[in-house]
């Protein structure tokens, strides 16, 4: 028998659940300096975009395309950064980050650039109905 997937305890605990796509869980950063979604597969064990298989790769892009056309119309998002590090979480989740001349980490990466802004609890539902309601 297949282990089930599990998220992992540190996204989980940066992250609200927005949607379930046809392979990945959407999350939402739980950070207000930028629109920023995850995008985790849905497959237990995987660390790697070479662990997925080819369908499971052709998904991924697909919904890495879906989430990337409603981030890059987001009033104020005049770049895209998508990037699957993975060095301190090693499951496979891909960041979706839109980005704008003058943000807090402008023109560097997010990552190591201060720290989270966190959203007020009813701030983040909120926001996390927002973007399911974008992402249809």
């Amino acid at each position: 028998m297949s282990a089930a997937f599990e998220l992992d305890p540190r996204l989980a605990g940066d992250s609200v659940f927005v949607a379930d796509g046809p392979l990945s869980q959407v999350r939402l950063m739980d950070d207000t300096r930028f629109p920023w979604l995850l995008l985790v597969p849905r497959v237990a064990g995987v660390t790697e975009w070479i662990d997925l298989d080819g369908n499971q790769q052709r998904l991924l892009l697909a919904e890495i395309n879906r989430a990337s056309q409603v981030l890059r119309a987001t009033p104020g998002v005049a770049k895209l950064n998508i990037g699957a590090l993975g060095n301190v979480v090693s499951q496979l989740h891909v960041h979706l980050v839109g980005r704008h001349p003058g943000d807090p980490a402008w023109p560097g990466p997010v990552w190591g650039s201060g720290s989270a802004v966190r959203h007020a609890p009813e701030a983040l539902a909120a926001a996390a109905a927002e973007w399911r309601s974008r992402l249809g």
